[in-house]
């Protein structure tokens, strides 16, 4: 991802979203059990949407306020290119599967995104009480402090991640992530699989990943990663090497001595 042009949050925006998304974290935090929730498929699924709306319930209409003449993107799931205009990106609980069995990489996350860029964001780990927030332009902040990608420039030594961004993804793309967990296996130090994308992002754009790929376009889970790794100095593209947006149909973060490493292990598979 390049470089947006430098995006005017205004003087209140920006705490205007925090405390939006922090709220909304309370009520997800509320609703979290240290044991699993959900015994069948669809009590599990049943779990995953009371999360969802509980949370919507509090966080639409504040930042639909927040930015006027904004939209909101319906579809947490959705991939591809949003129409022209400024639009609210939000996962209500990203790791959603992961709260419902009781464990704890899950956030909240609200992404202002301007022409399928994304311009805004933050990420809220209610159970930490740690805030990650990102303008483009303006650099990116963990709890007000700024944030820098590793400094690694040896594929060999980098810790890498991916994961599955959704269910029943088609077999091709369960094929692709296997090719290149083992791929990365031979090539990097250690591989991550995990879910959900936005809680890898945060440690690539904090320093402590190196790197995280994923062949998918769901936006919801890569809009405010994207925005964290690009404003800590990361590189952000699809798996051609061109500037990722909402519409592209994969996706790179890397350090920038790594990216092109990792990007030629890659390639090939995508």
């Amino acid at each position: 991802m390049t470089t947006p042009m430098p995006f005017d949050a205004g003087t209140t925006l920006m705490s205007e979203v925090t405390a939006a998304v922090k709220a909304a974290g309370v009520t997800l935090r509320d609703r979290y059990t240290p044991q699993a929730r959900g015994v069948s498929l669809d009590e599990v699924v049943d779990e995953i949407h009371a999360n969802d709306d509980a949370v919507l319930d509090v966080l639409r209409e504040p930042l639909l306020r927040a930015r006027q003449g904004s939209q909101w993107a319906e579809d947490e799931l959705a991939g591809g290119a949003l129409p022209p205009g400024e639009w609210w990106v939000v996962d209500p609980a990203e790791g959603n599967i992961n709260h419902v069995h009781g464990m704890d990489d899950w956030a909240v996350t609200a992404t202002l995104v301007r022409n399928n860029r994304p311009v805004l964001t933050v990420v809220h780990l209610p159970l930490t009480g740690d805030t990650y927030t990102a303008v483009a332009g303006g650099g990116a902040r963990l709890n007000g402090q700024p944030l820098t990608v590793s400094a690694k420039t040896d594929l060999g030594a980098a810790l890498i991640g991916t994961g599955q961004a959704k269910p029943g993804e088609d077999e091709r793309t369960f094929r692709r992530i296997g090719d290149s967990v083992t791929a990365m296996l031979i090539n990097g130090l250690v591989v991550r699989v995990s879910v959900p994308a936005t809680m890898q992002l945060i440690h690539v754009a904090a320093g402590r990943m190196d790197a995280f790929w994923q062949f998918s376009d769901v936006r919801s889970g890569l809009v405010a990663g994207a925005l964290l790794v690009s404003e800590a100095g990361g590189t952000v593209t699809d798996l051609a090497g061109e500037a990722w947006n909402t519409g592209s149909r994969d996706f790179l973060a890397a350090a920038p001595g790594l990216h092109a490493a990792a990007l030629k292990v890659l390639s090939p598979i995508a």
